[in-house]
């Protein structure tokens, strides 16, 4: 198995900001077994302007205590930990510029499923990466 290349190689531009998290266990009515890196969680955070149910492309990176991210794939990632996170479509950068702030809760979903809470810790790139029109 190929080792995950880090996004910023692809992106050329740094994540738009990094989180703690803490995957829910099966007893929390949250996963079976723990992901592995690249898993791609849908995302959500309360904020009065979001449609109801509307989720977001907002992936995680998980990192080590080192602050690297993890590149084997086919090993599960801590339970928990901290992870950089990347806002997928560009053009939903500007939305969430001024709504994402540290300190905040946020969630990530599997269907209708909450599997990861996760708390924002730095604001990185969200104000400064590329966003499309």
């Amino acid at each position: 198995m190929d080792n995950h290349k880090p996004y910023n190689e692809n992106l050329g531009h740094p994540h738009d900001f990094l989180v703690e998290y803490q995957i829910l266990t099966e007893s929390e009515n949250g996963r079976k077994t723990l992901p592995y890196q690249g898993i791609r969680w849908d995302f959500w955070y309360e904020h009065k302007e979001h449609e109801e149910n509307h989720l977001f492309m907002i992936w995680p990176e998980f990192i080590d205590e080192s602050g690297n991210v993890i590149k084997q794939k086919d090993k599960p990632v801590p339970r928990v930990g901290k992870a950089k996170m990347w806002i997928v479509n560009d053009k939903m950068r500007k939305y969430h510029q001024g709504k994402i702030k540290i300190g905040m809760k946020c969630y990530g979903r599997e269907g209708a499923r909450t599997v990861v809470n996760y708390e924002v810790i730095e604001i990185v790139g969200l104000m400064t990466n590329p966003a499309s029109e």
